[in-house]
């Protein structure tokens, strides 16, 4: 069986009909209406659709045509939507994994960048103090599990060596969680991950799991504009806005749009 990119280069030697691929100055894109290919923001090219109607153009997009992606119909290949010109069911085919074969990797340690943004916002306790909300803390953010923090397995109080490795065991099941509830076919670069780690950190695996962000995500929206909408939701404490949390999702915003390579989400092996 040919692979979906033989396929896709087929088609385009060929006469390109009505939804089929084409290509254009180089650029990959798809043959729709002129219509269509101008609502979704996309470019139309004379001359590449031959065997069309003249308002059947090829219609590209950069984002998706570049080096490292495709435009086609998706068929369960890791796909982006709002990348590609044309219908809803278009979406821009990218480098990753399947969903299923992700899964039995570990989820993807966050990088140093991460740690030191987690750092500036617990700042660091040598020893248990009560939150702003009531909760005895310790270190670097370290919810305690029982009275005194006995679960720590530091004298106090304690150094900011001590308190950094377990600030990174504590945010090893934020990691998990994120990895866990959010699809494979969403791409994450290290920093958009870091961001979200950070907030389940601070908020809980059981609220961001059931939130509109990870639901949004999933959804195959674009993540930059996900996390503008609804990271600053998360503003409030005992029912109270607080300042802190709102300097907190400001910064985990606009760590979250800090261009990077590095690909974290999904986690490979």
């Amino acid at each position: 069986m040919r692979s979906i990119y033989a396929l896709f280069f087929a088609a385009i030697a060929a006469n390109a009909a009505l939804n089929d691929p084409c290509k254009a100055a180089c650029t990959s894109g798809v043959c729709i209406s002129t219509s269509s290919c101008s609502s979704s923001g996309g470019t139309s090219h004379t001359g590449f659709c031959p065997n069309d109607p003249a308002n059947i153009k090829c219609c590209t997009k950069p984002l998706c045509g570049s080096a490292s992606s495709r435009t086609l119909v998706p068929v369960g290949t890791l796909s982006r939507v709002g990348l590609c010109p044309g219908p809803p069911t278009f979406k821009c085919c990218l480098p990753g994994k399947p969903k299923s074969s992700s899964k039995s990797c570990g989820p993807t340690a966050v990088n140093v960048a991460t740690v030191s943004l987690i750092k500036g916002f617990e700042s660091f306790v040598p020893k248990p103090y009560l939150d702003p909300v009531g909760l005895e803390t310790v270190g670097y953010g370290h919810l305690c599990k029982r009275p005194g923090c006995k679960e720590v397995p530091f004298s106090f109080p304690m150094t900011e060596a001590q308190a950094t490795t377990l600030l990174q065991s504590d945010i090893a099941p934020a990691a998990a969680c994120i990895s866990a509830d959010i699809v494979d076919t969403v791409n994450l670069n290290e920093n958009q991950y870091g961001a979200l780690v950070s907030w389940a950190f601070n908020i809980g695996c059981g609220n961001s799991r059931g939130s509109t962000l990870i639901n949004r995500l999933n959804k195959g929206e674009d993540p930059n504009a996900v996390a503008t909408d609804e990271l600053p939701k998360w503003r409030k404490a005992g029912g109270k806005v607080l300042p802190g949390l709102v300097t907190r999702r400001n910064s985990e915003v606009s760590f979250f749009k800090r261009p990077s390579s590095v690909l974290s989400h999904p986690p490979s092996c």
